[in-house]
C-alpha cells in the first residue's frame, strides 16, 4: 500500500512539472485577457473553451485540474517550502472580487459584438505556441507576460503561504467552484474524498500535508470532506497512517 500511495504522489508531481514546463506553450489557452479581447470581436477563443471545459468537468471531478494539472498550482507547490503558512477564510473571497467584474466585462464584450459568431481556438497565438508572439503582440511582450504570471503566483506563495494564488487571485478556480457547488446541490455521483472519523487518531498529518493549507483533520472530524478549496490532490489520502481518508466516486456529500 505504501509503495502505491507514494507512486501516486510521484505521478501527480510529475504531471504538475510537465504542465509547468509546458506553460510557455499553453499560457494563452488559460488567458483571462484573451477571453475579454476575443469577446469584443465575437470570437470564441481557446481559453474560453478551456474554462468552459473546466466548469463542465468540475460537475463530476471537482477541482481535480488544480491538484493534478494546473501550471500555476505547480509553481506554487514547488515554492511551498519557502512559506508553509496556511491561509484561507476571507482571503478566499479575493478571487471573487476579481472574477465577478471580469465575467461582467466578458458578457459586455460579447453583447456589444452581437454575440459570439466564430470559433478561433488559436486566437492571439502564433502557431499554437503562446510565447511565439503574434502580429499584435511581439515575442518579447509574450515572454514578459509569461514571467509576470509566474512571478505573481510564486510571489504570492512566497509572501502569503500555501497556494496563496489559488486562494486569492486565480481566475480559473471560480469556474470549478461554481461547478462543484451545483454538483453538491444535486448530490449526483462524483469524485470526492470520504473519511471514517472513528479511525482518526488526530495526528494532524493530513492537515500538514495539504498543499492548499486546509484543516483536513477538522473536515474528517466534521463528517464531511467537502471544501471548495480542495483540489483532490490526494496528499491527505496518501499521508494518513490509518487510511482514514480515501477517494470515492459516489453520490452525497
Amino acid at each position: 500500500m505504501a509503495r502505491k500511495t507514494v507512486a501516486r504522489q510521484r505521478w501527480r508531481r510529475a504531471l504538475l512539472l510537465i504542465s509547468f514546463v509546458a506553460f510557455p506553450v499553453t499560457m494563452n489557452y488559460l488567458s483571462p485577457y484573451l477571453i475579454v479581447d476575443s469577446a469584443f470581436q465575437g470570437i470564441v477563443n481557446g481559453s474560453l473553451v478551456a474554462f468552459a471545459t473546466m466548469f463542465v468537468g468540475s460537475l463530476v471531478l471537482g477541482r481535480l485540474w488544480c491538484g493534478w494539472a494546473c501550471p500555476a498550482g505547480a509553481a506554487q507547490e514547488f515554492a511551498a517550502p519557502v512559506n508553509e503558512k496556511r491561509i484561507g477564510g476571507k482571503a478566499n473571497l479575493a478571487k471573487w472580487v476579481i472574477w465577478v467584474p471580469w465575467i461582467g466585462l466578458v458578457a459586455w464584450g460579447a453583447l456589444s459584438a452581437g454575440g459570439y459568431r466564430s470559433l478561433q481556438l488559436l486566437y492571439g497565438t502564433e502557431g499554437g505556441i503562446s510565447v511565439a508572439g503574434s502580429a499584435d503582440r511581439p515575442i518579447i511582450v509574450a515572454y514578459i507576460i509569461y514571467f509576470i504570471v509566474v512571478a505573481l503566483f510564486v510571489g504570492l506563495a512566497f509572501g502569503l503561504g500555501k497556494r496563496a494564488g489559488c486562494h486569492t487571485v486565480c481566475w480559473m478556480a471560480p469556474f470549478m467552484i461554481a461547478g462543484r457547488w451545483i454538483r453538491n446541490r444535486f448530490a449526483w455521483p462524483a469524485l470526492r474524498l470520504r473519511a471514517e472519523a472513528a479511525t482518526c487518531t488526530s495526528c494532524g498529518r493530513c492537515t500538514e500535508a495539504c498543499p492548499t493549507g486546509l484543516d483536513v483533520q477538522g473536515l474528517v472530524q466534521s463528517g464531511s470532506m467537502e471544501d471548495y478549496e480542495c483540489t483532490l490532490c490526494g496528499n491527505c489520502v496518501d499521508t494518513c497512517p490509518k487510511r482514514t481518508i480515501h477517494y470515492s466516486f459516489s453520490s452525497g456529500r
